[in-house]
């Protein structure tokens, strides 16, 4: 693993003592229902029972509780449209230190509401025309403030890699050696992680990305062999996993590690919503139930008795979630 930055198990290890006791240890869920719509028996990690409503808070309190004191005590920035924003709030809450979140203007309500609410100072920008990338990082230099960045940061994917270690255990208990594991995926942090963690303790399970139709550039990333770009940065209800492009540091572990990449419409993602709430009793938001939605809808692309997906979070508008419903009619 040299060339990805010193990622490798041991950081992941590290990252999950320091998050014993902090994060949730997300369960396994099973459905025989869902398993009938799938062809298969799927296992479920829902991410969205984490704290704050997604697995962005284990890459938070991951790189927050790796800083020093000092430059912990300075105060934290961090740009997304509302799950990242949310998790670093919570671990400089928890911390007792200041954060400042960059958002755009168009991210849910609810998302924008949670991050203010839990002490966070939230700046907004316009996702068309303004760079989140720029701002943050004038932001952090004029207050002395450290960027968290979303997922191209190496203690933010070693606590999203977390989430692999729980599923390396939790497959192992139900007897589930060989699967693919189906992550929803935006800039690949996530996605990464989880793969570098199963590489070292459960090699028979393969990480697969799921994208929005449209958005789908590490899929596309994943066939050319090197970074791709998204023509639109809005757009799409999947709001969650929209970015440009993979990150520089995701991106080499996911070419090297991970299968094709999947990629589902909006209605399928709402159908997996609906499915999600139904089936499992579980609230999911579209971006994180794409990879329930590649399960359940592109049964063909997946081989092997048993699938693994990831609920990455669950953080979604009431207006959108009743429409996700009104598929079920």
């Amino acid at each position: 693993m040299d060339g990805e930055v010193g990622l490798n198990i041991e950081m992941i290890r590290a990252a999950a003592a320091r998050l014993k006791g902090h994060a949730r240890r997300t369960p396994f869920l099973n459905s025989p229902f869902i398993d009938e719509i799938a062809g298969r028996r799927v296992w479920i990690k829902p991410e969205c029972l984490q704290h704050t409503g997604s697995f962005k808070f284990r890459g938070a309190w991951s790189a927050l509780s790796a800083l020093d004191e000092a430059t912990r005590a300075a105060g934290v920035i961090a740009f997304s449209s509302g799950n990242h924003a949310q998790g670093v709030a919570l671990a400089a809450q928890m911390h007792g230190v200041p954060s400042v979140i960059v958002m755009p203007s168009d991210a849910p309500v609810l998302k924008i509401a949670n991050t203010k609410a839990l002490g966070a100072e939230v700046v907004l920008y316009e996702r068309g025309s303004g760079d989140r990338d720029v701002i943050g990082a004038q932001l952090a230099k004029e207050r002395g403030l450290t960027l968290v960045k979303p997922f191209d940061e190496p203690q933010v994917i070693a606590g999203q890699g977390t989430t692999g270690l729980e599923i390396a255990e939790q497959a192992a208990a139900v007897g589930v050696t060989a699967a693919d594991v189906i992550v929803c995926c935006g800039g690949g942090g996530f996605t990464s992680g989880i793969a570098l963690a199963l590489e070292a303790e459960a090699p028979g399970l393969r990480v697969r990305p799921a994208e929005p139709e449209g958005f789908d550039d590490v899929a596309r990333s994943l066939r050319s062999g090197q970074i791709e770009r998204n023509t639109a940065v809005s757009g799409n209800i999947c709001d969650a996993i929209i970015t440009p492009q993979p990150g520089h540091l995701t991106f080499p572990i996911i070419k090297r590690l991970c299968g094709p990449g999947l990629t589902v419409s909006e209605d399928e993602a709402l159908h997996a919503v609906a499915q999600a709430f139904l089936r499992l009793k579980v609230v999911a938001e579209p971006g994180g139930a794409v990879a329930l939605a590649a399960a359940l809808c592109r049964q063909d692309q997946i081989d092997g008795d048993d699938v693994i997906v990831t609920i990455s979070g669950g953080n979604v508008d009431p207006d959108l979630f009743e429409r996700a419903l009104d598929t079920l009619s």
